[in-house]
């Protein structure tokens, strides 16, 4: 009963700015005391529950629910003082785009959340790039809401503007028909599979590196000189590209070398097969073998391969067979040729 007769008291006082700070401070209380309930009770059980959507959601949105709480009393307390001015306008605004961010941010743990699961359960990388893909559809989409959310506040009618954009899409779609093209370019990659983050590549203009991120407009890749470089995707959906990773991470190594003409070849493969056998990680399979190739200008042509498990090893052991194959050949008195060049001279006789 006290408490109804003290909203009593409250709702007789006729001075409006007292009325409106009386229930500016409500407000703030009731903020305080919504911040308290979800530090003390809400996060509780939260804890309590096995996933971590729940932590990741309260833990986000507390301050701006806080503020929200404030922004709502700050609202009605400008409307009961009669102000609905640019001031109240200026307020609402804020207090959409709150919201909204709440929204978005609850939406993006959701997501997020989903997306991680979805991982685990699936052998596929490819959610790897869809995902965060539909957060960035999902934030545009948010942002759009809140644009016309405060222009609905400030009672702007955008309805001719939708109506123009029927004469003025042709001018549009030209304006910015490399952007739709890297966007869709972007979408395309995604669908087929081409390659997710993570994956080594090597494009037809001849960079190398991991893919970082594929963006609406453009795809990040990382080279191994630790520069990142911005591919359009509408170029990227158009350029030959090269996935180590795909089918699988399997490689082959090939080390190129030459031996000096006069070599028998079976003492070659007989010296360096052995050497390739002791690599550590070097694989059999499908084969590991050396090949004559060529009698080139200078030097009889061979090919040591062997094959290794994950590509991210590839150049080690390139590196490795490489130094090992030299000694073994020097330690074998096999002769490594350099480039030669004989000139026979003819002189000319005096008549």
């Amino acid at each position: 009963m006290a408490f109804l007769d003290y909203l009593n008291v409250v709702r007789n006082i006729q001075n409006p700015w007292l009325h409106a700070a009386i229930i500016l401070g409500l407000f703030i209380i009731g903020a305080f005391i919504l911040t308290f309930l979800i530090d003390k009770v809400f996060s509780r059980i939260a804890r309590r529950t096995k996933t971590k959507v729940d932590d990741l959601i309260i833990a986000k949105s507390r301050k701006p629910v806080f503020f929200l709480v404030i922004l709502f009393g700050l609202h009605v307390a400008l409307v009961r003082l009669g102000l609905n001015n640019m001031l109240s306008n200026i307020v609402s605004s804020v207090g959409a785009l709150v919201f909204v961010y709440i929204l978005g941010a609850g939406s993006g743990i959701v997501i997020r959340a989903w997306g991680k699961t979805l991982a685990l359960k699936t052998k596929s990388r490819m959610d790897e790039t869809i995902f965060p893909l539909i957060l960035k559809t999902v934030n545009i989409v948010f942002i759009i809401v809140a644009v016309l959310w405060v222009f609905n506040i400030w009672q702007v009618n955008i309805t001719p503007y939708l109506a123009g954009l029927g004469i003025s899409g042709l001018v549009i779609g030209l304006a910015f028909q490399d952007s739709l093209k890297n966007i869709f370019g972007g979408i395309s990659l995604i669908l087929d599979n081409n390659f997710n983050i993570g994956d080594k590549v090597s494009l037809e203009t001849g960079e190398l590196g991991e893919i970082l991120d594929i963006g609406l407009r453009s795809t990040k890749l990382k080279t191994y000189d630790n520069e990142i470089i911005f591919i359009p995707n509408g170029q990227l959906a158009n350029m030959r590209i090269r996935n180590y990773v795909q089918p699988n991470p399997r490689i082959r190594v090939v080390i190129n070398f030459g031996v000096e003409y006069g070599t028998e070849i079976e003492k070659v493969k007989k010296v360096i097969e052995p050497v390739l056998r002791k690599i550590k990680g070097a694989s059999d399979k499908p084969y590991m073998n050396v090949v004559f190739l060529e009698m080139a200008d200078f030097a009889l042509l061979f090919q040591a391969r062997f094959w290794v498990d994950d590509y991210r090893e590839a150049y080690g052991k390139k590196l490795e067979a490489t130094e090992k194959i030299y000694d073994a050949l020097n330690k074998a008195k096999i002769g490594i040729p350099f480039p030669t060049r004989t000139v026979y001279m003819h002189q000319v006789k005096e008549r």
